[in-house]
């Protein structure tokens, strides 16, 4: 850490605060690691703290859910099998039936897993800040954008503006914020969240990076949402509205598929770093979109007949007892993974 240029740390959440040398500050993991000059030439003089704030970390309602910008990961993580979930939907075997109409919330553990981060970044890592930093292969942009997720952008003055995740992020590092602008809140639909869902993700070493990461959704409608990250700049969604109400996703071909693919991403979109040549990219990217226009084509129920990559499907955990010092400073885990010391905060943009 290196951020020897701050005067003042503000703790405030109104953008009106915002002036020129200023940076938000939520989790800090990016922040604190990137030093003063994490945003360009001109050293950082001010931290606006969102610590705070006060935001509820995650409300669930029958609409849906929506994680304040400030939910960590390890808040969103516990969101499955949470309070939350159990109050929203009132008892116990009521909050299983939520679970089971929501199919979507297994989504949640294998985007967490995918930041391949120890316990101490998910504790104070935050949603909000994983859509901020903006890069490709930041995995609560492609949970979000995968569940037609809304932002909800605060400006000076009291404006308020909302914009789709999907359109967030413009490429590498970049996204729609104008200076001063605070992301509030991601808002999930629970018409997303009723979707039948199919996760794939590939790196190039063992719990590496993400270099290509897709998530398709099948919705009552029959209609099918391919959503690409991590291997573009950019997330990329596409859609295939079903022929008929019964025919769902066996009405998309593997030959449009592939024609959609080619006429969405062009060369020049895919992302080129040390995770991944463009060229590799591609050519995974095609591969994982069959796999899981396939998986979601068969019946529900159904196991996949092929899985690339890792934290897919999901595992059933049973429940276990936690000591007083987990629920103070919970952990997180898999049956695929339980640590990753090699992991740092900027790898998966914190």
């Amino acid at each position: 850490m290196d951020m020897n240029t701050i005067e003042a740390v503000v703790r405030t959440q109104d953008p009106a605060e915002w002036r020129d040398g200023d940076a938000w500050l939520a989790g800090g993991t990016v922040l604190f690691s990137y030093g003063s000059l994490a945003f360009g030439k001109e050293p950082l003089r001010r931290l606006l703290d969102l610590g705070d704030a006060g935001w509820p970390a995650v409300t669930v309602t029958d609409a849906g859910i929506e994680l304040a910008a400030t939910c960590t990961v390890a808040e969103l993580y516990a969101l499955p099998e949470s309070e939350a979930v159990a109050t929203a939907a009132g008892s116990a075997s009521a909050s299983r039936d939520k679970a089971a109409s929501w199919p979507a919330l297994d989504l949640i553990r294998p985007c967490c897993d995918s930041f391949v981060a120890s316990f101490k970044v998910w504790n104070m890592s935050t949603v909000g800040g994983n859509l901020c930093t903006s890069l490709p292969a930041g995995p609560m942009i492609s949970m979000c954008a995968a569940l037609d997720g809304q932002a909800t952008v605060l400006g000076p003055g009291g404006a308020s503006r909302t914009v789709p995740v999907a359109a967030f992020v413009t490429g590498d590092g970049k996204n729609c914020l104008a200076p001063g602008e605070l992301l509030r809140s991601i808002r999930l639909p629970a018409s997303a969240l009723a979707s039948r869902v199919a996760f794939r993700r590939l790196s190039l070493s063992n719990l590496g990076r993400s270099g290509v990461l897709l998530i398709g959704r099948l919705d009552a409608d029959g209609t099918l949402v391919l959503t690409v990250t991590a291997a573009t700049k950019r997330p990329v969604q596409l859609r295939f509205p079903a022929a008929t109400r019964d025919q769902a996703s066996a009405a998309v071909s593997a030959a449009a598929l592939v024609d959609a693919l080619d006429a969405a991403i062009p060369a020049e979109l895919y992302h080129d770093d040390i995770h991944g040549l463009p060229a590799w990219r591609k050519d995974m990217t095609y591969r994982l979109a069959e796999e899981i226009r396939a998986e979601l084509a068969a019946p529900s129920g159904v196991p996949p007949v092929r899985v690339s990559g890792d934290f897919w499907p999901p595992q059933p955990q049973p429940p276990q007892r936690k000591s007083r010092q987990q629920i103070a400073s919970p952990r997180h885990g898999s049956p695929q993974q339980t640590s990753s010391p090699q992991a740092s905060p900027q790898q998966e943009g914190a």
